[in-house]
């Protein structure tokens, strides 16, 4: 570049470029998060990995989790000292970012009876609870809609919910019936 002179100052020549006016050109930089954005986002993981570390292993064998993560995950579980613990659900927050956290969602509100999809599970479960109790018939439907079902033990159940409602006692069969065909396949 050539050196030129205005008014005694030094100045190199600077070549401009015309900008036009529907191009913005800080376009990139608005479409990636704030970096405050990406921490919550970060968060929000770390404390869906404590929701997860918090699950029994029943509840935690009914989602469906990459292997590394259920491994971290079973680890935290198993950790007591507490410097080692938060490391460890940091650990999974990291995990985490690599997968997608839908599924997970989802299976978590299915357990916790939030979504509802399990909300209305568990309405059809206490009509089918009641209707056996009021018909032992409805095993027939039971045992077709689910062939492992063990019948006697269900005839047994509504035997002893229906003694427990006539003699006014606390409606323990009644729950274990309802848990019954909850846990039905």
């Amino acid at each position: 570049m050539r050196m030129r002179t205005y008014e005694g100052v030094k100045f190199r020549k600077a070549i401009i470029l015309p900008v036009e006016p529907n191009e913005n050109p800080d376009a990139e930089i608005d479409q990636r998060p704030s970096k405050s954005a990406a921490k919550r986002a970060m968060s929000e993981l770390q404390a869906l990995g404590t929701e997860l570390v918090g699950l029994s292993t029943d509840q935690l064998k009914k989602i469906d989790l990459p292997e590394d993560l259920r491994t971290a995950v079973r680890d935290a579980q198993r950790i007591t000292q507490h410097e080692a613990h938060r490391r460890q659900l940091q650990y999974i927050g990291k995990l985490m970012r690599g997968i997608d956290d839908e599924p997970i969602r989802a299976a978590l509100d299915e357990i916790n009876g939030v979504s509802a999809a399990a909300t209305a599970r568990m309405h059809a479960l206490e009509r089918l609870r009641t209707r056996f109790l009021e018909d032992e018939k409805v095993v027939g439907e039971i045992a077709t809609a689910h062939p492992g079902a063990d019948l006697q033990y269900l005839r047994q159940l509504r035997r002893n919910a229906l003694k427990e409602q006539e003699l006014g006692k606390p409606p323990r069969a009644f729950r274990e019936l309802f848990r019954v065909l909850r846990e039905l396949p």
